[in-house]
């Protein structure tokens, strides 16, 4: 009982001292995300190595699989391989949701009324 006090603090303390084992990876999408998301999530890139990923997907398009990002200056294997578990390869941008359509326009309107029927003359 008394070592559960003791030990339970001091678990407690390397979990908050371990960021990378208390909280789960954040994943992003490489073909989405900016500079400044790029710098923030993945380790040992900086806004210049960032910078050089969101020009190397801009001057050559959507990347096809994270292995890719070894194409980009600066980014080598040894990055790569740190940050895989963070990288996700998605579409280039999320599907255009459809817009609503507004309730009048999916209302049915009513049948015009029949014209008054004229009345008969002899």
């Amino acid at each position: 009982m008394e070592l559960k006090k003791i030990l339970a603090p001091l678990f407690l303390a390397a979990a908050l001292a371990l960021p990378g084992v208390a909280a789960a990876v954040e994943r992003i999408n490489i073909n989405t995300a900016d500079a400044a998301t790029f710098d923030r999530v993945m380790d040992g890139v900086g806004p210049a190595k960032s910078a050089a990923i969101v020009e190397h997907r801009r001057v050559h398009g959507p990347f096809r699989n994270v292995d890719q990002l070894i194409d980009v200056r600066g980014i080598g294997l040894a990055t790569l391989e740190r940050n895989r578990a963070r990288l996700v390869v998605g579409p280039a941008q999320a599907p255009a949701a459809r817009p609503a359509v507004p309730a009048q326009a999916t209302a049915r309107r009513a049948p015009a009324p029949a014209p008054a029927a004229a009345p008969e003359t002899r």
